[in-house]
């Protein structure tokens, strides 16, 4: 299952050299991943009112090309690993077919301690693990 997500690229986004500044990149790849898990199924808001959530534990990253503002970017995700607690979806930034980055981001379930748990089965649904071949 991959989810394609649309972003357009703001002035604001943009630093003195002309280019997205790094750090708006983790925006877009966050905007995307919420969009991926509302695709799959996942009620995000539903698991936050029980007291859960859904915590990026690492985000791998590599920057590719340069986006300027106006540049209609895609951003591709999909799920590359699910455990009973965590997992990661990968994801890449494209400019047409011009691949901008390439993220991989670790998440851990949690529960209303804080503390990484189990997926509860109303959250565990089958859009959060890869599909076999």
């Amino acid at each position: 299952m991959v989810c394609e997500s649309t972003v357009v690229v703001r002035t604001y986004e943009c630093d003195h050299y002309g280019h997205v500044n790094n750090a708006h990149y983790l925006h877009y790849l966050e905007y995307a991943r919420y969009e991926f898990l509302k695709s799959v199924g996942f009620d995000y808001p539903g698991a936050i009112k029980a007291g859960y959530g859904v915590y990026v534990a690492r985000i791998e990253i590599d920057y590719k090309k340069s986006a300027v503002v106006d540049d209609v970017l895609t951003i591709r995700s999909w799920p590359l690993k699910k455990g009973a607690v965590s997992g990661i979806i990968a994801q890449e930034i494209k400019r047409g077919a011009e691949v901008i980055v390439e993220a991989q981001v670790t998440w851990a379930f949690v529960g209303p301690s804080g503390q990484p748990t189990r997926i509860p089965d109303p959250w565990n649904v089958p859009g959060l693990t890869p599909e076999e071949v």
